[in-house]
């Protein structure tokens, strides 16, 4: 199988430092002390990939030749792979990469012949690779892709869950044993979003390997008007815990639902960052380091443990809790905050499309903590909660 290579070498660096993608400002992101977020997930993906090439899942000894890049767009994160796969490098990465280097790059994947593209970055590179698909016509268009989560923003449907689960996928794919089919590309609508408004739209579709475990799915947007008077329970019930506990700690995820329960609250919430709330004090749109030494201060501070809860939303459609869109909350955030502190927080439209969450930390061992507790409480109206399963992804 001729497997494409895509890396957006700059998708994802904004994550932990609060901004709400990184179009543009990898230069001023990698100047504040951001790491690389989508190579190293590639990497990931590729070191797993060779482990499954090598293993008895392999049943019908399926090879696979890389095609791409050198660089950072390509040959700098497969290392650990090469002994199970070939690699062929149409060219090299630039010093600077953009949207045309990745058009580029595709339209030399579509001309060497590939099967399917496997690409690490957000929705911003799916839309650029999905635009280079549709310039070169039909076929090229009904190349499957299968994306690699790396990005900030991930709510189109040809996102893997986990590194991991991309690499499952390509083999699967690759051993004839999952058929493609159309997903929606979807992205922030970014106009709308400066007019303090969260709304993802769609801007184009494309193949996929269609694997309901291992694949995500595209954000859903299900939250209602009609549902008001449980987002004023919701309210309640958290207003009701800062009543019996005074000097508990609030970290407000993102999304529509918590900043609507944060108005009934009085607090002004930022849509798609990390609020903390503490008594009287709000403590805005943090970033990773900020948000790690309030909550260390809090929790660590004189006395002993002192209370703290962490609300999170699901996505809908999705059902991730956390990796998608809050790369704030990092593995050392999560830890400090501690797994029984997390609440999720759901309407009852939102909750009849989940069978259950999904948390992609980016740390394996936290993601097997999470999944070993096999539940996360769900809060669903006023004193009103339910237990959601933790996904295998």
């Amino acid at each position: 199988m001729r497997l494409g290579l895509v890396v957006n070498p700059d998708a994802g660096l904004g994550g932990k430092l609060g901004f709400k993608g990184s179009d543009g400002r990898a230069e001023e992101a990698r100047a504040a002390g951001a790491e690389d977020r989508a190579g190293p997930r590639m990497a990931q993906c590729l070191d797993h990939l060779a482990t499954l090439l090598r293993g008895s899942l392999n049943r019908a000894g399926l090879s696979v030749e890389l095609w791409g890049w050198s660089g950072r767009m390509g040959s700098t994160w497969c290392t650990g792979a090469m002994e199970a796969m070939t690699a062929h490098w149409l060219d090299a990465t630039p010093k600077a990469t953009s949207d045309r280097d990745t058009t580029e790059l595709v339209n030399g994947l579509v001309h060497a012949g590939v099967d399917a593209i496997l690409y690490a970055g957000g929705d911003g590179t799916t839309r650029d690779i999905v635009n280079a698909l549709e310039a070169l016509g039909p076929e090229a268009q009904r190349i499957p892709l299968v994306g690699v989560p790396g990005g900030v923003k991930m709510h189109s449907g040809c996102f893997a869950t986990t590194p991991k689960a991309a690499a499952e996928v390509v083999l699967s794919f690759g051993l004839g044993d999952l058929r493609c089919a159309i997903t929606e590309v979807m992205d922030l609508d970014e106009d709308v979003y400066l007019q303090g408004e969260w709304r993802v739209r769609m801007y184009g579709e494309a193949w996929t390997p269609s694997s309901p475990r291992f694949m995500q799915g595209a954000k859903e947007q299900v939250e209602r008007a009609s549902e008001e008077d449980t987002i004023e329970g919701l309210s309640d019930h958290i207003q009701t815990l800062l009543d019996d506990e005074p000097d508990l700690m609030v970290v407000w995820g993102s999304g529509g639902t918590l900043r609507r329960m944060g108005e009934h609250l009085g607090q002004d919430l930022t849509l798609l960052g990390i609020d903390v709330q503490h008594g009287s004090t709000l403590h805005a749109d943090l970033n990773e380091r900020d948000l790690l030494s309030v909550v260390r201060e809090h929790v660590d501070g004189d006395g002993g443990a002192r209370p703290i809860v962490l609300l999170l939303s699901p996505m809908g459609g999705q059902g991730f809790l956390i990796g998608r869109g809050n790369l704030q909350l990092s593995p050392d955030v999560l830890r400090a905050i501690g797994q029984t502190n997390v609440l999720g927080v759901a309407t009852p439209s939102k909750l009849l499309g989940l069978e259950g969450v999904r948390i992609d930390t980016g740390d394996e061992s936290l993601d097997e903590a999470f999944q070993s507790k096999r539940f996360v409480k769900v809060l669903q109206g006023f004193r009103t909660t339910r237990l959601l399963r933790v996904l295998d992804v």
